[in-house]
């Protein structure tokens, strides 16, 4: 009986003090004097991505996350991917959006790097000159063949993580491994419980998102229980948490100069802004 407890105890705080860490970093009420909505929030250009145009001749794929709107974001994520081929000098955009019906896939619906609704995005992956553009060809042919265009729930998916997660099946030359708070990135449906892990290099099986397992080379060990996620990387030595994400080394190393980056004034999000979020 002792042991019971003491197991159900450890699992307790293994789910919910990631939670209690993520309320910490970023205490509700704190943040700005004007009461902040999804129509007032920022989502100028948060200088991540590198400058497209002093970057012309060089192929770029990026893969960002920021934290969710509201509430969501201390348990969630919204990942999108940006890209641009050789002699281009702009970025090309894609991400799921639930809100307001019809194909949820969009492209350009913000700018590149911009802010989430106000939370500044992180880079899962970062690739950069030779055979770039072939990873662009793949990663375009992986967008076509997203089996979920027109449907989308935010728990426990289909969703934005999904799409991302796809992309990363398709596309194993992206080395993506999605953080533990990507919910909706181990979404599958009971006719297809088993397949490769949202890196493409891995093997994974699960039932809706909500139990299963993941073993790769970029995930590590990654257990899932109700669509939330715990497990070591080996990799790039960190745990794997829910709310957090990632705690140990960064993923990703850096990819280029950041002198490159170059932030685009705020009012550049124009089209995004009448729009609100879905995750």
């Amino acid at each position: 009986m002792k042991k019971g407890r003491t197991i159900i105890l450890g699992l307790l705080a293994v789910f919910v003090l990631p939670f209690g860490i993520s309320l910490a970093e970023d205490p509700p009420g704190q943040q700005a004097e004007e009461p902040q909505t999804w129509r007032n929030a920022p989502r100028h250009s948060s200088g991540v991505a590198p400058d497209p145009g002093a970057n012309a001749d060089i192929a770029i794929v990026q893969v960002m996350a920021a934290h969710t709107y509201g509430w969501r974001g201390y348990f969630a994520v919204h990942p999108w991917v940006i890209y641009k081929r050789a002699g281009e000098t702009s970025f090309t955009r894609y991400d799921v959006v639930g809100w307001g019906g019809g194909t949820v896939v969009r492209k350009n619906y913000a700018l590149p790097d911009g802010l989430w609704f106000g939370s500044e995005p992180q880079v899962l992956a970062d690739h950069r000159g030779a055979g770039v553009d072939a990873l662009i060809d793949q990663i375009e042919a992986a967008i076509k063949t997203y089996p979920y265009p027109t449907e989308y729930r935010s728990y426990p998916g289909p969703n934005s993580n999904t799409f991302v997660a796809h992309i990363g099946r398709e596309v194993p030359g992206l080395d993506l491994d999605m953080p533990a708070n990507a919910i909706g990135k181990d979404y599958r449906e009971i006719t297809n419980p088993v397949g490769l892990s949202s890196s493409g290099q891995g093997i994974q099986a699960n039932l809706f998102g909500l139990l299963g397992f993941t073993v790769g080379l970029q995930e590590g060990i990654e257990l899932n229980l109700l669509g939330l996620n715990i497990g070591i990387d080996f990799n790039r030595p960190a745990l794997r948490l829910p709310s957090v994400g990632r705690l140990g080394m960064d993923d990703v190393a850096s990819a280029g100069d950041a002198s490159a980056s170059v932030p685009r004034p705020a009012e550049e999000a124009g089209e995004a802004t009448a729009v609100g979020p879905s995750s």
